[in-house]
């Protein structure tokens, strides 16, 4: 089973201020809704912590490994629930320039495993409404 999640907002600001307040992870505290804390050392093939709390849910924590990590453009990481097959989850976001001093920005996770079909509600619902809630805090922070 698989299951993408994918959502974009336009952001009137630079990328490289946009990745500026995506890689300030002290700060996640302070304007982010749905990922309220990571920690570690983000660089390709390490293990980070972070901590989600989507609308109506409990937080919970990932220790998922980055995947990617490039400057202004891409941060990635995987994660598993147990063990791969069983749930995992890749999330993605990205920075992509408009050229016209405007950037779109893409969060999203794509989902395999067997356990996809119990977590379908859930990721349709709240998950995808913490993306949402998460990208509007970017562009109002960015936006200042």
């Amino acid at each position: 089973m698989a299951k993408e999640i994918k959502t974009q907002i336009v952001i009137n600001a630079s990328a490289e201020k946009i990745w500026s307040i995506l890689t300030d992870f002290n700060s996640y505290s302070k304007w982010n809704p749905f990922i309220i804390s990571l920690t570690g050392n983000v660089s390709g093939g390490n293990t980070i912590a972070a901590t989600l709390k989507a609308p109506g849910a409990k937080a919970m924590t990932v220790k998922p490994k980055v995947l990617t990590f490039n400057r202004n453009k891409e941060f990635k990481w995987v994660g598993h629930l147990l063990m791969p097959g069983i749930f995992t989850g890749e999330h993605k976001f990205e920075i992509i320039d408009n050229g016209n001093k405007t950037c779109t920005f893409v969060q999203s996770e794509k989902f395999t495993g067997i356990l996809i079909p119990l977590f379908t509600k859930m990721l349709d619902g709240s998950t995808t409404e913490g993306f949402k809630l998460m990208n509007e805090a970017l562009k109002k922070t960015a936006e200042l």
